[in-house]
């Protein structure tokens, strides 16, 4: 049940940075980034245990680890470039948070490229060459 002790902990979190925001804004907002840091370490046991999965599964299907990785890499990327974003947006700077974001989607199809050509260079290995 760590969903309740995650709940729990961002509600309190929530509350104490409501009341300190009055007095001191910056600590306000300290609390609320490592609040969220604390969080995502919380749950990063169970993003390696996912991935390990994952890896057995590719091993055993005979996928190339390349595009394990890549893949990875790139939820990894939409991951982190989301929690930046809304600890950026939490201090109230959306141009950065924007930016921040659109860094992430072009990160993404850099690494999207080799998977996307692959795919293309298999369907067209499918369809009938010349009538």
């Amino acid at each position: 049940m760590e969903i309740i002790q995650i709940v729990g902990l961002g509600l309190v979190a929530t509350v104490l940075v409501l009341v300190v925001r009055e007095q001191k804004p910056m600590f306000g907002f300290l609390l609320a980034a490592f609040t969220g840091l604390f969080i995502f370490l919380f749950v990063i046991g169970k993003i390696e245990a996912v991935i390990a999965v994952l890896e057995q599964l590719a091993d055993r299907s005979g996928i190339p680890s390349i595009y394990l990785k890549t893949i990875l890499k790139i939820i990894g990327i939409a991951y982190i470039a989301e929690f930046g974003s809304q600890i950026v947006r939490d201090a109230g700077q959306e141009s950065i948070a924007s930016k921040i974001e659109f860094a992430g989607k072009i990160l993404i199809l850099v690494l999207a490229v080799p998977i996307i050509s692959v795919i293309v260079e298999t369907v067209l290995g499918l369809l009938p060459v010349g009538s």
